[in-house]
């Protein structure tokens, strides 16, 4: 009897373009071919001409590596379009806040489908190209309203991209899970129903949540991620190197290096072979 195939699945480094140190771990992951996919937000302070030239090399010597949008609409960051409300500071609404007023429906969807469009736009004219999927930062590309201007932009503006669920394919497997987890998979149920509806394809699985806090053994945590994700499932990481641009703007700091290490140690390709996995 012939050994079954090897799960395809995507591991996605998010958040290029929010730091030099950040991109220059996540380009070195793409190299030794520790990673398959990165997420790019044009709305980041590190996504200059040489920046963007160093990841399309990069993604040139690695096969079938995904260049993706990271859309954004969080603080601190800034809107690329001129009338986009509402902000706090003359950046976007925080987290918590943004979640608040899009479950009581109180954001102007076309306001966000415009912002959104320019980003999609600015990819465009960073890469010369559309982007191979969508994702958003801090998932808000689940929320109420957010949603639907997300996929509305994404089926004007890159037709031919896939979108990012974050719904796990078996969300009971290890329990109930983090409350994180619970509410990504709950937001996530109506997001796959509407971009079905749309025509746009998404990854049949998710992975990768998980509290950043309490981060533990990141080795531990992939084979846990591993454990149930189907074929063409997505696992979400967050690799790179800590810098003083990255400790302004992101709580998320030496996790990173972290996930770094382990990604680029020999432990992780054997974990892929242990779990019948491959990178895509």
């Amino acid at each position: 009897m012939s050994a079954p195939s090897p799960r395809r699945i995507w591991l996605c480094a998010d958040d290029y373009g929010i730091s030099p140190g950040v991109n220059r771990g996540i380009r070195d992951l793409i190299e030794r071919r520790r990673l398959n996919a990165t997420s790019v937000m044009v709305a980041g302070p590190a996504v200059d001409r040489d920046e963007i030239v160093a990841l399309q090399a990069a993604v040139a010597a690695s096969v079938h590596c995904a260049i993706g949008l990271h859309a954004v609409l969080t603080a601190p960051f800034h809107p690329l379009t001129m009338h986009f409300r509402p902000l706090a500071g003359g950046q976007f609404l925080p987290l918590s806040k943004l979640l608040r007023v899009s479950l009581l429906r109180r954001l102007d969807g076309e306001i966000i489908r415009t912002e959104l469009s320019a980003q999609i736009a600015k990819f465009i004219e960073l890469f010369g190209r559309a982007p191979d999927y969508l994702d958003g930062h801090q998932h808000a590309q689940l929320f109420p309203q957010i949603c639907d201007a997300f996929l509305g932009a994404a089926k004007n503006g890159a037709p031919g991209a896939w979108v990012r669920q974050c719904g796990r394919a078996q969300p009971f497997r290890h329990g109930l899970g983090s409350p994180k987890a619970l509410l990504l998979d709950g937001l996530s149920r109506q997001f796959r129903r509407k971009a079905a509806q749309a025509g746009l394809p998404f990854n049949p699985g998710f992975a990768g949540a998980y509290d950043f806090t309490d981060a533990g053994d990141f080795g531990a945590l992939m084979r846990q991620f591993l454990d149930g994700l189907p074929d063409g499932g997505l696992i979400m990481c967050h690799p790179g190197f800590v810098d003083d641009t990255l400790r302004e703007l992101d709580p998320l700091t030496d996790q990173r290096e972290r996930e770094y290490a382990y990604l680029t140690s020999d432990d992780f390709p054997a974990l892929l072979a242990a779990t019948q996995a491959e990178l895509r």
